[in-house]
């Protein structure tokens, strides 16, 4: 009996003893578990503290806050990619440049002073654009309006021909098709013959541009530099911001600017869009220093180098017309782009059209866009009909019903795709950009903006819209009341991200 139980015992503490195993291997998983619940709930209220002193918008604080705090697994990976709004580091950048460029060019006012444009040349105040821009409108410009893909690329293409001294590229989207090739090729040539080549492409934007593409850029002797928005302390999980910008100047007597990247879609050969309808501008004078300048500041992010340019102002032969140079992005002490739209639509006193191809504004602008129709200003807006965002497209609904309300026109353009980012404001002020009417160039794309003061352009401008306007279908308060219940909450629920789209 003894032996048996003795048996019994030695059996019964051999089971406990391997039964224990997984037992306190489970109690050390659960004990895991549940640090790492503590670690991402007090992650998320600290990112939740740096939501509420960083976001620019109480909108964009209140939605972090409570997703960092109620669901952190997932929000705090999301806050740290996509939820600041400051590029604190190319803030700092800009102050060594700024002190660079004025120790070593003088700059910003070298040799611009004779082409500084008096106030009473523009109705209305200038002052607080200019105050934006950091720099005045220049007299002595000639302008050309470049509409669509051939016409734009054939500028260019001609212009960097010509160049003799240096040539300046920067794109957000470069693409390694027929036309990028062209572009590719073109560079090399100037660049072995000679001529300084600076190549600047967005990294996020130019996902898909082969290492090959820039490595023979390279190899033939051309500056190349990705814009690095993940660089600095803070910035390398950061995907939020991308520079928007499209710039090419030439010796520093010759730039353009506009809404076409480099791709074979711009000339209208995608398939899924057919037609690309862009506009395109190119100047001549002195306010290619102001584009000039804003390559430069980003240039230096990039590679922490500043290129030997010509800052001397060379007025254009024949022709007078102000320019304002508007660079803005998320290192601005202001929210540029926002502020530069509300003054246009402030200052309108008989019209102000609009062309952009994603239409998500913020409070200001939208408050701007009804008190102008209001005021019996006669305010259109240009949009795609059909779009390559779908969640901006569906964002967009939730903000003509109210503007349509308001007396607002609101056209969708049946042509292809529309992707312009223009205005014409009265009979005198034009702009061409980068800039679309969303949040993101408001806030987080670094943008570029030309102002020009001349009724001669304006009046090319208008005739283009209208010409657009009969390419496009007027929209109608009952069309956007009558949409089916799941396609409204459909669009009140991708505005809710509006301030990432």
């Amino acid at each position: 009996m003894f032996r048996i139980s003795s048996a019994l015992k030695q059996a019964f503490a051999s089971h406990t003893a391997t039964a224990g195993r997984p037992a306190k291997k489970t109690s050390k998983r659960r004990r895991v578990f549940f640090l790492l619940l503590a670690l991402f709930h007090t992650l998320g209220a600290l990112s939740s503290l740096d939501a509420l002193m960083s976001s620019r918008t109480s909108q964009g604080s209140i939605a972090w806050i409570v997703s960092l705090n109620t669901f952190p697994y997932a929000a705090v990976p999301a806050y740290w990619v996509f939820g600041r709004s400051r590029f604190q580091g190319y803030v700092i950048s800009r102050k060594e440049t700024d002190h660079e460029l004025f120790a070593k060019h003088q700059l910003k006012t070298a040799g611009v002073e004779p082409y500084v444009m008096a106030s009473n040349r523009i109705r209305g105040s200038i002052e607080a654009v200019e105050t934006l821009a950091k720099m005045p409108f220049l007299t002595g410009n000639n302008a050309q309006l470049l509409i669509d893909g051939q016409q734009t690329f054939d500028s260019i293409f001609a212009g960097i021909r010509q160049a003799e001294q240096y040539v300046l590229v920067q794109f957000y989207i470069v693409r390694d098709d027929q036309i990028g090739r062209q572009l590719q090729q073109l560079l090399i040539e100037k660049a072995r013959s000679g001529v300084a080549v600076y190549f600047l492409f967005d990294e996020i934007g130019s996902y898909r541009l082969p290492k090959r593409y820039t490595q023979e850029l390279a190899d033939a002797g051309v500056f190349v530099r990705p814009f690095h928005s993940t660089k600095g302390p803070g910035n390398r999980f950061q995907l939020n911001f991308r520079n928007h910008r499209k710039i090419v100047v030439t010796d520093g007597h010759h730039g353009w600017l506009g809404g076409l990247n480099v791709g074979d879609e711009y000339l209208g050969d995608d398939p899924r869009f057919g037609q690309w309808r862009d506009t395109h501008l190119k100047l001549s004078g002195p306010a290619v220093l102001g584009l000039q300048l804003s390559f430069v500041e980003d240039w230096y992010w990039s590679s922490e180098q500043l290129p030997n340019l010509n800052w001397q102002a060379q007025p254009a032969n024949g022709s007078d017309v102000p320019v304002l140079i508007i660079p803005s992005g998320p290192a601005d002490r202001f929210e540029t782009a926002s502020l530069m739209m509300q003054h246009a639509l402030n200052s309108a006193t008989k019209q102000i059209w609009i062309a952009s191809p994603y239409f998500v504004p913020d409070e200001g602008t939208v408050a701007a866009l009804k008190l102008a129709a209001l005021r019996g200003v006669d305010v259109r807006i240009l949009i795609p009909e059909r779009t390559d965002n779908l969640l901006v497209s569906l964002a967009a609904y939730a903000f003509v019903g109210p503007l349509l309300d308001a007396g607002i026109k609101i056209y969708r353009y049946q042509q292809g795709f529309l992707h312009a980012k223009s205005f014409v404001l009265d009979e005198q002020i034009i702009a061409v950009g980068t800039v679309n009417l969303d949040n993101r160039s408001f806030r987080l794309n670094f943008e570029i903006t030309a102002l020009l003061a001349d009724a001669e352009l304006n009046q090319q401008l208008q005739q283009q819209f209208l010409l657009d306007f009969s390419q496009s279908r007027q929209m109608t308060l009952d069309e956007v009341q009558s949409r089916p219940w799941y396609k409204r909450a459909a669009s009140q629920a991708a505005n809710l991200m509006s301030p990432v789209l």
